[in-house]
Order: structure tokens, then C-alpha cells, then sequence
């Protein structure tokens, strides 16, 4: 079945994290400590440098008094520049130049978020949101298939997916995105088709679309491909042409494809307590069929150096051998191994 088949909803105009509503917050708090300042500078000329410098702190203001202010000498903050910021409103992919005013932001097509939206956002350190004409809804999903909560959280660059509570990409020291970098360089140069075996967020996908002649990337779950959907950096994965989304269990799905059908396949399942199938023999038989003689794989495992890697990778090198590959090389820094179908002679 493919992604076609299931109604998705539209993309996003605006996705913001934490990060994004500090910075809108601290220049708030800019623009209204200006307008204290002015308002010091304007109708307490005789009062001390000490009483002024009071007034303008936005913080010995209650809330409805730093709005009524800004509100009224709003003018004076555009003359300083204050009045607009630029903020990224697709987690950090473009900027954009944000309208402050009194009661919250305005986008440049019209979208509002109001103060207070943007200290629940700022609050709430590992969720995404899309801003709704209701306002701010947080990118989560449960999903009855799975029985899994989803939930899209931010990184400093690309964010990752959590899977009840659990990140899906390596996030200590590294983002998502140079994760998948690493992972695509092990079998470089990736050409002609490419077998992904889990979308997810669908980066190794996009990644390996840019060079590939043809991508076919299967998921599982309807409602991962539903918070992709709300990614901005997982767009790609819906608008190029050169990408085939599937939706079924890699394991079945692997089934309808031809012997030699992929150059490259990238294997990256969850751990191997989540789907221990596609760890196993049997599908091991599956993938090294459809690989070209002379083709790689790239198999994620985990942390090699951990306990649980070093049971994971011994297994797993095991049955690819015993699967056919001639060759299973650890890799690391890729957090997993490569496998090498060997030509045929001549």
C-alpha cells in the first residue's frame, strides 16, 4: 500500500520549538523595556537616573501595564528597530521577519501567536508545535496500530522523532541530520535504487535521494508519516518525485520486490526489543535477494561499544553471513555495520 492511499494533512506553514519562542520572548522583553525608557525619558525628566532606570525595566511592571505601554509607544520601538525580529518559522531551516505587538507576533501572512502561547511553548523544552488557527497544537500523535505515543522534539539543527519517550535518533554529542549523514557515507556512492527499510522521519530517505536514482522507503506506521508531515526538515520526503513511500511492514513488504532490484538498501529498524523480526535469518535472506550482486547495506545496530550492541552485532553479523553477504564490516561511528554482496566472478 503506499502513502497515497491514507489521507495526510497539508504541511505547515509554521512549526516552532522552545527556541524559536525565547527568542520572540527576549525581544518582547527588548522592545518593552525601550518603550519604559522612553516613557521615563518623556514624562519623568526630573526624576533620578536610579527612579528611570526603574520604570523601564520591564520587569517592575505587572503584565497588563508592560502590554498597555507598548501598545501606546510602539512607534518608538519601530524606530529602533524592535517592532520586528527575524525568526525561523520552520525550526531553523529560513528566517523570516516576525511583527511584534502588544498582545503577541504576527508572521508576515497574518499568522498570530499570542504571549502567553509562546511561554507555554518556551516551557515545554522537548515538543514542537504548529501554529493553528486555534492557536499552538503540540506535534503528537498516539497511535492505536502500534499502541505508541509519537512526538516530534527539537535539536539544535534537524529535530528527532520520540517513540514513547524514547529517541529515535542519536542526540548525544551529534543531531539527527549529521547522524544521518554518517549513516549514508558507509555505503557512498549511493546510486541507482535504494531500498530504505524504515522512513521515520524519512532523513536517510531524503539524504539518499539526492544522488540515487530512485528511493522506495517503507513505514510501518500511518501515524509516523502523520508528525513527518508536521516536520518542516522532512518535507522533501512528500514533494521529490524521486522517493516512493510504502506503508506495511518491511518484513512482508520485502516480499513483492524483484531479485536484484536495489544497489543500496538502508536498514535502519527500531532496537531490536521493538522488532526483533527484522533482525532476524529469514529477513536477513530477503534483503541480500534483492540486492544487486556488488551492492552495500547499511545496517544500523546501535552503540557497538555498549553491552547491549556487542550481543546485538554478533548476532546480527552472524546471520548476514550465514544469509549470503560475504562481507560484514563494523562501522562505529555509524553506530552500526556494513554488508557487502559480492559479484560474480568475471
Amino acid at each position: 500500500m503506499t502513502a497515497g492511499d491514507h489521507p495526510l494533512t497539508t504541511p505547515p506553514r509554521i512549526v516552532l520549538s522552545h527556541v524559536q519562542a525565547d527568542q520572540l520572548l527576549e525581544a518582547r522583553n527588548r522592545a518593552v523595556q525601550f518603550c519604559g525608557y522612553v516613557i521615563a525619558r518623556r514624562i519623568l525628566p526630573k526624576q533620578s537616573p536610579r527612579c528611570r532606570r526603574e520604570i523601564a525595566s520591564s520587569a517592575s511592571l505587572p503584565r497588563n501595564d508592560t502590554r498597555r505601554i507598548f501598545r501606546t509607544e510602539q512607534p518608538w520601538a519601530r524606530k529602533k528597530g524592535e517592532a520586528s525580529v527575524p525568526v525561523s518559522p520552520d525550526l531553523g531551516l529560513t528566517l523570516t521577519q516576525v511583527r511584534i505587538e502588544a498582545e503577541g507576533v504576527r508572521f508576515p501572512e497574518g499568522q498570530f501567536v499570542a504571549w502567553e502561547d509562546l511561554e507555554a511553548i518556551s516551557a515545554s523544552r522537548r515538543s514542537c508545535f504548529v501554529i493553528e488557527d486555534q492557536g499552538p497544537r503540540k506535534i503528537q500523535l498516539f497511535s492505536e496500530a502500534t499502541n505508541r505515543l509519537y512526538s516530534l522534539m527539537p535539536t539544535p539543527k534537524a529535530p528527532t522523532m520520540l517513540i514513547s519517550g524514547i529517541p529515535m535518533h542519536r542526540i548525544k554529542g551529534i543531531d539527527p541530520h549529521r547522524d544521518t549523514l554518517q549513516k549514508i557515507k558507509t555505503i557512498a556512492p549511493v546510486v541507482g535504487q535504494v531500498l530504505d527499510t524504515a522512513t521515520g522521519l524519512g532523513y536517510t530517505a531524503i539524504q539518499a535521494a539526492q544522488t540515487a536514482g530512485r528511493v522506495i522507503t517503507i513505514e510501518l506506521d500511518p501515524a509516523v508519516l502523520e508528525i513527518a508531515r508536521l516536520n518542516p526538515w522532512s518535507r522533501a520526503l512528500f514533494d521529490n518525485p524521486k522517493i516512493t513511500q510504502l506503508i506495511g511492514d518491511s518484513f512482508d513488504e520485502i516480499r513483492r520486490f524483484e531479485d536484484g532490484a536495489f544497489t543500496r538498501i538502508i536498514h535502519d529498524p527500531p532496537a531490536f526489543s521493538l522488532a526483533g523480526h527484522l533482525y532476524s535469518g529469514e529477513f536477513y535472506r530477503q534483503l541480500f535477494r534483492v540486492l544487486q550482486p556488488g551492492g552495500r547495506m547499511f545496517h544500523y545496530i546501535g552503540d557497538l561499544g555498549s553491552r547491549s550492541g556487542r550481543i546485538v552485532v554478533r548476532g546480527a553479523t552472524r546471520r548476514l553471513r550465514e544469509a549470503g553477504f560475504s562481507r560484514v564490516v563494523r562501522r562505529p561511528e555509524a553506530f552500526g555495520v556494513v554488508a557487502y554482496k559480492e559479484s560474480p566472478p568475471g
